[in-house]
């Protein structure tokens, strides 16, 4: 006998033997009438077989066979390729799977099908539907303290329960912009969607301080980033900002609809944008919260709002 074949019989024997023990160890085929499990270990049985089969006959064609036929006119390094044609079981499988792949998107699984995933789904968006319908008209303490909770799930993680960025891991939400932030922008720019759409700010080169008819400066960037980090309080600094930013950011600071966001203090809207924009900074990139119901993006508004009052 062949020693490749004795050595498959070999093989077979032990790997059938591995899955009898292995099906005993889990608790045998199951009970009468139980098919499920009588039939994977059919199939289990099944494939060991036609495994090594299939090794089998493979390794046996590479030890005897020989290549024949007409080689092709190009070559690579003087190894040429047989102009064999391709063969009929391989043609009839590629077809077959083809016609199976067409079938499997238009009418098959999952387009046609149950799918466990798309019924969570559909019970998560009528729950979501019923959360809205009942918290429609909440009054601003109920939505703050909605918003508290909310954040403490989502928010806190990043920000600290105290919203104050864990020593400078996120940004300090108890204040609208820290000094090092004002920089940062001034001196880089922001593409930031703050406003719900893309309205990018210049980098330095491209802010010109009307007070003096030249580009901002490095005294001036430090003189504005502590004034609007202060609160937009005190005279150091009032007088770049009303020539250089308040054309955007309007004279106190609070923004101009679609032209520049709030620098002077957080709002509702500005929150949802961040919320659902994301945001990048002097610290990082802070992604994109798409999986909060509109009710809740509104409560954590309000209470970041409340936070910086």
């Amino acid at each position: 006998m062949n020693k490749t074949v004795l050595a498959a019989i070999i093989v077979t024997i032990a790997m059938l033997g591995f899955t009898y023990v292995a099906v005993g160890m889990a608790g045998g085929m199951g009970g009468e009438g139980d098919w499920v499990n009588k039939l994977a270990v059919l199939g289990a049985v099944v494939l060991v077989i036609v495994t090594t089969f299939v090794v089998t006959k493979y390794v046996r064609q590479m030890q005897n066979d020989r290549a024949s036929g007409k080689l092709a006119d190009e070559n690579w390094d003087g190894i040429g390729e047989y102009k064999n044609e391709l063969p009929f079981g391989w043609a009839i499988i590629f077809l077959g799977l083809t016609i199976w792949a067409i079938w499997y998107f238009l009418a098959g699984y999952p387009v046609n099908a149950y799918s466990q995933i798309g019924e969570y789904n559909e019970e998560v968006a009528a729950h979501d539907a019923k959360f809205e319908a009942e918290h429609a008209n909440m009054d601003e303490a109920t939505l703050t303290a909605m918003g508290e909770s909310v954040f403490i799930v989502q928010c806190a993680p990043c920000h600290g329960l105290q919203a104050d960025g864990i020593e400078g891991k996120a940004a300090n939400l108890n204040v609208r912009l820290e000094e090092a932030t004002v920089k940062g922008v001034i001196t880089n720019g922001s593409n930031n969607q703050l406003l719900g759409m893309e309205m990018p700010m210049p980098d330095r080169n491209g802010l010109l301080n009307a007070n003096t008819g030249a580009l901002i400066s490095d005294a001036e960037i430090n003189a504005v980033a502590k004034y609007v980090a202060g609160g937009m309080k005190g005279a150091e600094g009032a007088d770049v900002f009303a020539g250089t930013c308040a054309a955007c950011h309007g004279p106190d600071g609070k923004g101009i609809d679609m032209v520049g966001p709030s620098v002077a203090e957080f709002n509702p809207t500005l929150v949802a944008n961040v919320l659902k924009h994301g945001k990048k900074g002097s610290i990082g990139a802070m992604p994109a919260f798409n999986n909060l119901t509109e009710t809740q993006v509104k409560a954590l508004g309000a209470y970041v709002t409340d936070l910086s009052k």
